[in-house]
Formats: C-alpha cells, structure tokens, sequence
C-alpha cells in the first residue's frame, strides 16, 4: 500500500515536534526541575512551528514565482471574450426563441444592451471585436438564422483562438 505524500509529511511534521518537545523537557528538567520542563517544552514547540510557518512562506513564495516564469497573460482578455460571446448567445436565443412570442421586446432589447456593452469592451481583443460586430449586426437585422448561427459560431471560433493566444503556458504544456 502506497502512502499518500501529504500523510507521510503529516507525520514527519509530528515526529518532529514530538521531538522537539521531547528534548525541550529534558533540556528543561536538566536546567531547572519540573517547572523548567514546561517551559521547555513550550518554547521547543514554538520553535518547530516558528520554522515549520517560515518553510511554508517560502515555499508559497516560491511557488507564485515559479507560476510567474510560466504562465503568461493575466486571463482577462479571455473572461471578457467569454462574457461577450455568452451576452451574444443570449442576445440570440431573444432574437430568435424557441417557442413563438418566447421572449418580450422589453427583454429583447436588455439583452441587446448587455451584448453591445459587453462587445465595446476597451481590453477586448480586436478578432473578437470584429467577430462580436458582425454577430451583432447579423442578429439586429433577426432575419436569417441559418447566416446568423454561422457568425455566432465564427465568433466562438474567435474566443477559442484568444484563449489560446492571450494565455500561453511554456514547459511543453498546452492551454
């Protein structure tokens, strides 16, 4: 049976304090009797884990620089591209419902404000800027559904591009 490797480190990590405790009372009771051991104990104990927290800091630290070197891009490019090909889709499921007088033109026109906000983003980028424009313009004009779909699915096209353009992960790992 293989153990798993944060139980292994559970256990060193009591071991050691157990240790340290153990020579913190012998420490104590050499120097100073009975009260001495207490103290002892006390202060070994907080010694392990005044480094086990230090260990922990730098590897933390060192963790977050090591993500640093190897991914690129912050993902924000990606999150508004997501947001304006969802605020499209919906746009479309108003502009061409399921069932007959699915959607009110009230909610029509919500949703048509939401995907023009969305797609007039400043940190969008510019393939699905052109992309969101002609959805856009395809879904206003709500007379072909078949051209329509096809630049909705352009535009899904173009927010998978971004994904993998603007968020590159090296070390021989794909995003």
């Amino acid at each position: 049976m293989r153990v798993p490797a944060s139980t292994r480190l559970y256990a060193a990590l009591a071991l050691l304090i157990l240790c340290t405790a153990t020579a913190g009372a012998y420490a104590g009771f050499v120097l100073g009797d009975f009260w001495g051991v207490g103290a002892g104990t006390v202060v070994g104990v907080a010694v392990v884990l005044l480094c086990a927290r230090i260990t922990i800091a730098l590897c933390r630290l060192q963790a977050q620089e090591h993500l640093k070197r190897i991914v690129v891009g912050d993902g924000k490019a990606e999150a508004i591209a997501d947001a304006v090909l969802r605020a499209v889709t919906l746009y479309e499921a108003a502009v061409f419902p399921l069932t007959p007088e699915g959607t009110s033109t009230k909610e029509q026109r919500a949703r048509r404000h939401v995907a023009y906000q969305f797609a007039a983003y400043d940190d969008l980028p510019l393939s699905v800027r052109v992309t969101a424009a002609e959805a856009l313009e395809a879904l206003d004009r709500g007379q072909d559904v078949h051209r329509t779909r096809i630049t909705v699915a352009t535009l899904a096209r173009a927010v998978r591009e971004c994904r993998a353009g603007h968020v590159s992960i090296r070390d021989e790992q794909t995003s």
